[in-house]
């Protein structure tokens, strides 16, 4: 079983920054940890996701401004955002997967464990 739980949502103005953290409580060590977010209306997309032997990958529209990184010894997770313009607007979840064949970098169906989220909205 896997628990995580997100921290550091907030508002802010087109152009700054925020960091989201994701603690994680697991037995073992999940294959690959991510972030996804949710528009209003939209479909949950990948963000950034990370192995948990090798480095982070992220999404094209995000390439640049945001960064995965582990924390806390590998047992959590962070989103660094930078640069954020109100396109970024949405719930924010982190997420595990703990077995599977396919890379991190896959859709959220293939995610078996997910925090409860965090908002985030930027204004412009």
């Amino acid at each position: 079983q896997v628990y995580l739980r997100e921290s550091g949502g907030g508002s802010v103005q087109a152009g700054q920054s925020l960091r989201l953290s994701c603690a994680v409580s697991a037995s073992r060590t999940p294959n690959c940890l991510g972030w996804f977010r949710q528009g209003f209306g939209a479909e949950r997309e990948a963000v950034a996701v990370i192995h948990k032997d090798m480095a982070g990958e992220l999404s094209d529209s995000v390439k640049g401004r945001f960064t995965i990184s582990r924390e806390k010894g590998k047992r959590g997770i962070a989103l660094e955002m930078t640069s954020l313009s109100p396109d970024d607007t949405a719930v924010y979840y982190c997420a595990a997967r703990s077995s599977g064949v396919a890379g991190c970098f896959s859709p959220w169906r293939t995610y078996n464990y997910w925090g409860q989220g965090t908002q985030v909205n930027v204004s412009s």
